[in-house]
């Protein structure tokens, strides 16, 4: 029988054997298991500028408030359509050397959202700059400290070909100044960007994820697409100034829900607006005229989201109004 109040050779000996099958089995076998994963077939790796911009997302310590997991529960079904896997980590995981382990991106906070799909919910530059230069610009409540010196002041005359300027009202700068993006900021964007949730229903095999949910009724997945074309149309077009909540930017940029024009039984207001721009009310800024970027389709199923979405209840709108309406103004002299 062992007495380890007087054999201290055993004692050591028994606690480094205790400790050794530890870390072979909390460490070193996870961490060999780990190696044997593949990306998703289809899944593209990042960019030159987004493996730059994962760099200024680790040394500006974004995961310290960011996570990117999309974890198996209810609550997070509003990040992302599917439960995060090891592949979808597959290009941003991969080792920096010999001795140095990816920086790990998941985190354990959501004191901001979490980013596993911000690519897709937020895929404007744009908002990106202006929420990194001050979040408080498009996101009223947030707490995100400013990333001002991802930028640089500058003279209108100054600025060369490829530059990208934030607006100059919503920044307030005076004279001839204008905000330009850095470099960095560009990088960190593209990185951004570029957190898209890997959808399989173009994947092959199928059989790469064990379980695929059901399939839904063909008129249940008509409607699904219809609202998914027109949120993405949305976000690429109107969520910079008028925010992914509908809530618009407070003296800039008029909010959506609740609005009368959005909600109003007759949509050709609305439509017009859309095709034509606005610039009627001095306190909030210039829409520009989307009529030569959008087919009357994606006008549709943006007007369509815009009225049945932050509260709004206002019915569809027939592609046959958006057409008249376009020819009409088409034809104005």
């Amino acid at each position: 029988m062992l007495n380890l109040h007087k054999d201290h050779k055993n004692l050591v000996l028994i606690a480094f054997s205790v400790f050794v099958a530890l870390s072979i089995g909390v460490a070193i076998i996870p961490a060999y298991q780990m190696q044997e994963y593949e990306p998703i077939p289809g899944q593209k790796d990042l960019t030159n500028s987004e493996r730059k911009g994962l760099g200024i997302y680790v040394s500006e310590n974004c995961v310290a408030c960011h996570t990117q997991q999309v974890r198996n529960i209810e609550m997070d079904a509003v990040w992302g359509d599917r439960p995060s896997l090891p592949s979808d980590y597959f290009y941003s995981k991969q080792r920096m050397g010999i001795w140095r382990q990816s920086p790990s991106l998941l985190g354990s906070e959501r004191t901001g959202p979490d980013l596993t799909d911000i690519g897709n919910r937020q895929p404007s530059d744009q908002w990106h700059l202006l929420h990194l230069y001050n979040p408080r610009l498009v996101v009223e409540a947030s707490i995100m400290p400013r990333y001002s010196w991802l930028f640089r002041k500058t003279d209108t005359t100054a600025i060369q070909d490829g530059d990208i300027t934030l607006p100059r009202g919503i920044t307030q700068m005076r004279g001839s100044d204008v905000m330009v993006a850095k470099e960095d900021a560009l990088h960190l964007v593209a990185y951004l960007k570029s957190l898209q949730q890997f959808s399989f229903e173009d994947a092959s095999p199928t059989e790469f994820i064990p379980a695929l949910p059901k399939k839904e009724g063909s008129n249940a997945t008509s409607t699904k697409s219809e609202q998914s074309m027109g949120a993405n149309l949305y976000q690429n077009n109107c969520a910079a100034c008028h925010q992914g909540n509908g809530r618009g930017v407070k003296g800039a940029f008029p909010p959506l829900n609740g609005s009368l024009i959005v909600n109003d039984e007759n949509p050709e207001m609305l439509i017009k607006i859309i095709l034509m721009g606005y610039d009627a009310r001095q306190e909030y800024g210039m829409m520009p005229a989307l009529a030569d970027n959008l087919t009357d389709e994606e006008i549709k199923a943006i007007v369509d989201y815009e009225r049945s979405s932050w509260g709004n209840s206002a019915p569809k709108v027939p592609k046959e109004i958006i057409t008249r309406l376009r020819d009409s103004i088409s034809n104005l002299p």
